[in-house]
């Protein structure tokens, strides 16, 4: 599958190239306005869509896959039309998806960004997207950003997909990956002659658009797709399996364990509403904690603790403050007389929150030193 636009320089080209290798393509005239039509006559028999005026390459792949899938295929190669991929490096992908257990599979091309001919933005750019692509699903990728790719066709087509240019590649691999889709990098050659190479990337609008694009994914990464995972691994395995192998048998030592079992219980208690979860990922991975750790422990703050947590917060904060206040659990619980006293509240939850992520954080590192040592004992019998 091959979108064009205003890429008359190179176009024939890769068409030759590809038809060398298969019969099967699909191009997308993006409402080029160069002699991009003239060429495509010269090519007969190649299924042809010509739009009427430039949307965004996110658009004409769209276009490209709808057309794809109503011809019975399973996958779409896209390759760009521009010149710096090789045709010859469909066999990788072919050979991947030959030797793949799973049929759920994106490959993405991944190119030797440290060649000299490589464009510095190009390079930060690719680093910038890999990052938040980890962040959003993680999986760590190589490159996110090459066009050239091996797509599912059957795991898109009732998706309904936002955006309509460049930012499109990176919204379709994260939706897909959130839907089970295995995400993966393939070696592939790459050009960069820029004597010939039109890019249509315009700096800002379109690293704008993509930064918007991260910042909603991540969002609702945060508030939807992780906690919605991690529900998942806990039914799928069952809560005595997962704690026992995800919890307290994975790899992180007893001291980083320990310091996630506190960030989630001081961010479960202190006065976060509304932002608890979002905290709990963004900052668990901003210190490399266990996410898993951080956010069954952040749920401490159950609807049925609520009122104790409220009232000892209460409790500490009028110690602290010296003031006087009248109050009881039902106070609490019927009335919330505590909102009257809002200051000695948050200074009083603030200290619980983080006397009682000290107290678990300590018992927690004893506990998981004294079952490791148990554990190395039993197996060693």
């Amino acid at each position: 599958m091959v979108p064009t636009y205003n890429n008359a320089g190179t176009l024939k080209r890769v068409l030759d190239s590809i038809l060398e290798r298969t019969t099967s393509i699909i191009v997308i005239n993006d409402g080029a306005t160069d002699n991009t039509a003239a060429i495509l006559k010269e090519y007969p028999t190649l299924q042809q869509i010509h739009l009427p005026e430039n949307k965004g390459k996110g658009n004409a792949l769209q276009v490209g896959f709808k057309a794809a899938i109503s011809h019975g295929y399973d996958y779409a190669i896209t390759i760009d039309s521009d010149g710096q991929h090789f045709p010859e490096d469909l066999s990788v992908f072919l050979d991947e998806l030959q030797a793949e257990e799973s049929p759920n599979v994106l490959y993405i091309g991944s190119r030797n960004m440290q060649q000299e001919d490589v464009p510095g933005k190009s390079s930060f750019g690719n680093k910038f997207s890999n990052f938040w692509f980890w962040f959003e699903t993680g999986t760590k990728l190589q490159d996110t950003q090459c066009g050239y790719r091996l797509y599912p066709l059957k795991q898109l087509k009732d998706l309904k997909f936002y955006t309509p240019k460049f930012e499109f590649e990176i919204e379709i691999i994260v939706r897909l990956a959130w839907n089970g889709t295995l995400v993966k990098n393939v070696p592939v050659r790459i050009l960069y002659d820029e004597t010939e190479r039109v890019s249509h990337f315009r700096t800002v609008p379109d690293f704008a658009r993509i930064s918007v694009l991260n910042t909603w994914l991540v969002i609702v990464a945060i508030i939807y797709i992780k906690p919605r995972n991690f529900i998942r691994k806990i039914k799928k395995k069952g809560f005595k399996k997962f704690l026992l192998e995800d919890l307290l048998r994975s790899d992180d030592k007893p001291k980083t364990k320990a310091l996630s079992i506190a960030l989630g219980v001081f961010l479960g208690i202190a006065p976060f509403w509304g932002f608890q979860t979002i905290l709990v990922f963004a900052l668990a991975a901003l210190f490399g904690l266990n996410k898993a750790i951080t956010f069954a422990f952040s749920n401490i703050s159950l609807p049925p603790l609520i009122p104790f947590i409220i009232f000892f917060s209460l409790k500490i904060g009028a110690m602290i403050t010296g003031e006087e206040i009248s109050f009881s659990m039902e106070n609490i619980t019927e009335k919330f007389d505590f909102l009257q006293n809002l200051k000695t509240y948050l200074i009083g939850s603030f200290i619980l929150a983080s006397l009682s992520a000290l107290f678990f954080g300590i018992v927690g590192y004893i506990s998981l030193i004294f079952f490791g040592k148990k554990k190395m004992v039993v197996d060693n019998g």
